[in-house]
């Protein structure tokens, strides 16, 4: 099976950087079930082509888990070693995780960046013929072109065969590719080879978040894709109406844990400008500027600052905390601690833990981060949080987040009343979760009483784009210790 990237964005090398895989070498990966390689037939200034290779090990499919039903020859004579499938799905988490996850350390700005893109899949299998292949790809704004293979070259009235050798373009992310590639395949082929539970859904969902809800197919999509198990479809559609009906309405959707960066509605205004990856490149510019080797990231929700943390060599000692075990269920496969090298694992840990609770385990640290946090705590526990980091934990360096309030009023969706009379709007919260929000003013006023109670200098830079008057969306105080 291959499976082709190729974009004409230039330089076109690039891609290199977004894909975490070097053109001018040609790479090979382990996988249960075969192996995978990589490699770039194409790779110029103009035009640069990366293509993953699959080598699917027929005998171990039978041997291993991955074992196919049909009866004993069902089991020998099948199209697994040579068509699209959710071996695909394995191959595009564990080749292209990095950008499957929209992260570039040498390009973040590209890697959030709409490029032109050409995906070629040879071949692909459509258990419900061109007309499906095309309702799922198009809604997405694909141009679709196939080809279909017949049953027989030798016998053109047996007609054709499902499976198409299929071209995608589109002008999109490298992300947004991938995770389309990666729910959709196995929803063409409509066998998995694995057990399907509630991690799929979870997968589903996650893989799934601002173009599931709203594709014309969803119905078929969750069916496939989670082999028509009845009761993780329901939970699966029900998940995704709210998702389309919040979007649909502006309103904020419940989430539960600390940590949670922000719901859908909040997502969806901030993602035009993907002030989550400027917010996180603010906090990990200030984490390195301090020099600090070790880091916790208190509140760590799913663990996206944890990855980005642990692309930086200069970090030795990470870890991560949170009150949600679901979100460190997340985070843990989103760093795919099972598979990291153990020089690698060595340097990350996930630890469950409240914020209102002096707890030894959070000392010793040369910086901490707070992402996005405070705002979810019920402000007369704020002291206890202000006496469990500033004062027991003690790190030298906090790099601390929330949101402007202010800024919510450049947001139609959130005015509640427009300003008038030299009154500023009234907005709502960003998220049903939060407990209050700060003005520029509030939170200067906070940070610079918790700096003088507890010895420690603090500075303030702003993280988006500033309004003039509003000021930026996120406001961050990074705290120094005298």
């Amino acid at each position: 099976m291959l499976l082709t990237i190729t974009t004409t964005h230039r330089p076109a090398t690039d891609l290199g950087y977004l894909l975490h895989k070097n053109p001018a070498r040609c790479q090979q990966f382990e996988l249960s079930f075969g192996k995978a390689h990589v490699f770039y037939p194409a790779a110029d200034e103009d035009r640069c082509t990366a293509a993953l290779l699959l080598d699917v090990d027929p005998v171990g499919l039978i041997r291993g888990k991955g074992r196919r039903g049909g009866g004993p020859l069902g089991q020998y004579v099948n199209d697994r070693p040579f068509v699209a499938s959710s071996f695909v799905s394995v191959a595009i988490a564990q080749v292209y995780g990095t950008a499957l996850a929209g992260r570039s350390r040498e390009r973040p700005a590209l890697a959030a960046a709409p490029i032109p893109l050409v995906a070629e899949l040879a071949v692909l299998p459509s258990r419900g013929g061109e007309g499906f292949l095309r309702r799922l790809f198009e809604p997405l704004g694909y141009e679709v072109a196939l080809r279909a293979h017949p049953l027989d070259d030798r016998r053109p009235e047996w007609g054709d065969s499902p499976y198409y050798t299929v071209r995608l373009a589109r002008t999109c992310t490298v992300q947004e590719l991938l995770r389309h590639l990666y729910v959709l395949v196995p929803v063409l082929d409509n066998y998995k080879h694995y057990y399907i539970g509630q991690q799929e859904l979870d997968k589903l969902l996650d893989k799934g978040e601002g173009w599931l809800a709203g594709h014309p197919e969803k119905e078929a999509i969750a069916r496939r894709y989670l082999k028509f198990q009845p009761s993780l479809v329901r939970q699966a559609l029900a998940q995704l109406a709210e998702e389309d009906q919040l979007a649909a309405s502006g309103e904020e959707a419940p989430e539960a844990g600390l940590a949670a960066f922000a719901d859908k509605a909040e997502q969806d205004m901030e993602r035009a400008i993907s002030l989550n990856d400027q917010r996180r490149g603010a906090v990990l510019a200030a984490l390195k500027a301090s020099g600090a080797a070790s880091v916790i990231d208190l509140g760590c929700g799913e663990g996206r600052l944890l990855a980005d943390l642990l692309d930086e060599k200069s970090f030795e000692r990470i870890v991560g905390m949170d009150v949600s075990i679901r979100a460190l269920e997340i985070a843990s496969e989103r760093l795919h601690l099972d598979r990291l090298p153990e020089r690698q694992r060595r340097r990350v840990e996930l630890i469950h833990g409240s914020l209102m609770y002096r707890d030894a385990r959070l000392a010793g640290f040369d910086a901490a981060a707070v992402v996005e946090v405070v705002e979810h705590l019920d402000p007369p526990r704020l002291a206890a949080f202000e006496r469990v980091l500033f004062e027991h934990a003690r790190p030298a360096t906090v790099v601390l987040t929330t949101p402007n309030r202010e800024y919510n009023a450049t947001w139609e969706s959130m005015v509640v009343a427009p300003a008038a009379d030299g009154k500023p709007a009234v907005t709502k919260l960003r998220h049903r979760d939060h407990r209050f929000e700060w003005t520029r003013a509030e939170f200067r006023t906070w940070a610079a009483g918790v700096a003088e109670r507890f010895g420690y200098n603090v500075r303030f830079l702003p993280v988006g784009p500033e309004d003039p008057l509003l000021g930026p969306p996120t406001q961050m105080g990074v705290f120094t210790r005298d």
